[in-house]
């Protein structure tokens, strides 16, 4: 016969493996939020569409606008950029509806994936970022 405490233990158990079995990991909300946000635009290799939209894949601009990404992702850009020594006027739209830890896992999502190995975010740096630059006009 089961103790209570055993029962205990086992039922803590089950709801651990179920929160962790059925929940996406970082990596995972990272790549989901990539493929509904931007992967129409960026293409699923990260590649862009050719001198249209920049590609995100082994892209300098991600290591040099470093501190813009947070607010770029959220409220979009019209102005245009360079990336890998292309101009790209394309305008991009935002996500709004994005929290900063979404912000966040879909930008370390980027910044890992598509041959880039850049420094990651954390969710305070990036809430400090998009604070900053809710002030702005986008």
């Amino acid at each position: 016969m089961l103790r209570s405490k055993d029962l205990g233990f086992l039922v803590f158990g089950l709801a651990i493996f179920s929160v962790f079995r059925c929940s996406p990991t970082i990596t995972d909300s990272g790549k989901q939020l990539y493929e509904q946000h931007c992967e129409t635009c960026h293409m699923p290799d990260g590649s862009g569409l050719r001198r249209l939209i920049p590609p995100i894949a082994h892209s300098d601009y991600l290591v040099k606008h470093r501190q813009q990404l947070p607010c770029l992702l959220k409220h979009g850009m019209e102005e245009t950029i360079t990336v890998n020594g292309q101009n790209y006027r394309q305008k991009m739209p935002g996500a709004e509806n994005l929290t900063p830890d979404q912000v966040t896992n879909l930008l370390n999502f980027v910044q890992t994936n598509f041959g880039n190995k850049n420094e990651r975010f954390t969710i305070p740096e990036v809430a400090a970022m998009l604070d900053s630059c809710a002030a702005h006009d986008y």
